[in-house]
């Protein structure tokens, strides 16, 4: 899912100054990364007095709790959309729900990099667990629907679901650190092995007969 872009400089409506907030704070990561961003270079990116964004947020640790959180949501529209276009079979969904992460993670480098960066788990961050929580639901309801269409192996549907997230987590890690594609791409583009890695977990855990 697209992420709107930022508005100019007091070109925000009265109440979005929070989301105008967040979306300066992606840009700084994005072309500057996260030493460059502080709370006074969000209000100068936006156009605001230097205590503004403290109304909204008391420091840089809120401030991207806020952006993991927005990065989550937008996953977890992602993942649903591609669950909505999958068809009916649970190997199906359960391959296109990998995939659906692996291109959130390439087209929102930076949302991803919060979403799993230490800094958040320093904090208590209720809604940004809320939002990760939704996501990781999505993983799991489609490995028990797996489960039940008897297509997938016996077992805890968590521990099942977490192996499954962590081949695909691994997967985006490593293309963000430029390492996935091998030299000059010989492996695949990353649309390729993200395809692959979701159909070795479905074939890795399929329920074959005894």
């Amino acid at each position: 899912m697209p992420r709107p872009r930022a508005a100019p400089k007091h070109a925000y409506h009265h109440g979005d100054l929070r989301a105008a907030l967040i979306d300066a704070a992606v840009q700084i990561l994005e072309k500057r990364g996260e030493e460059a961003l502080t709370l006074r270079a969000v209000a100068r990116h936006v156009g605001v007095s230097q205590a503004a964004p403290y109304h909204h947020f008391a420091d840089k640790v809120a401030i991207l709790a806020a952006v993991g959180e927005e990065g989550f949501l937008h996953l977890s529209a992602a993942m649903e959309d591609a669950k909505a276009t999958a068809g009916r079979g649970p190997r199906d969904i359960l391959r296109a729900l990998g995939v659906a992460y692996v291109r959130f993670a390439v087209r929102h480098p930076s949302h991803f990099r919060v979403m799993f960066s230490g800094i958040l788990a320093s904090r208590d961050c209720g809604s940004l667990h809320v939002a990760a929580g939704r996501s990781f639901e999505l993983l799991l309801g489609a490995v028990l629907a797996a489960q039940q269409a008897g297509v997938l192996i016996d077992g805890d549907p968590a521990r099942l679901a977490l192996y499954s997230w962590s081949m695909v987590h691994g997967l985006a890690m490593l293309h963000l650190n430029g390492v996935a594609e091998g030299p000059a791409g010989v492996l695949g583009t990353i649309d390729e092995l993200a395809e692959g890695a979701a159909e070795a977990i479905g074939r890795g855990l399929e329920k074959r007969p005894v």
